[in-house]
């Protein structure tokens, strides 16, 4: 009988964390699936994204990413104009963004029109050729 029971806890659990937090990811937030750091000349960086998002008309489409640093400091942002529906993956690029001296972590963040900016960001370490998702070109 206990067996039962606990078995039922865990499934009304599992239920309730996917009712309160699930409802994001069934909903298609929008991910971060790339991102490539080319350093100019200038000693700003070129920094083009890659996005999916199940982009649904004008109401429903991934319309931003940006570059930030640990504490939240935008040091760039990119706007998204339009829908890409019939397009995805994508990939769009940001020059000039200016990543303060000494900064190498820093974070791709994605936002929808309808969630808001993604719990899930792409972490970048500057110092590194390559990481998981993202490469860095000095």
């Amino acid at each position: 009988m206990a067996r039962i029971i606990s078995a039922t806890a865990r499934r009304l659990a599992g239920c309730f964390f996917l009712a309160l937090y699930g409802f994001r990811v069934l909903a298609g937030d929008v991910s971060v699936e790339h991102a490539r750091f080319v350093a100019e000349r200038s000693g700003a960086w070129s920094v083009s994204v890659t996005l999916r998002h199940a982009d649904a008309g004008w109401k429903h489409y991934a319309d931003a990413w940006r570059v930030a640093a640990a504490d939240g400091t935008v040091l760039g942002t990119r706007t998204l104009y339009h829908p890409h529906d019939d397009e995805q993956p994508f990939t769009r690029s940001l020059n000039g963004v200016n990543v303060p001296e000494g900064l190498s972590r820093i974070f791709v963040e994605a936002h929808d029109k309808v969630h808001g900016w993604s719990l899930h960001r792409l972490e970048v370490d500057l110092g590194k050729a390559r990481g998981e998702r993202y490469e860095v070109n000095r």
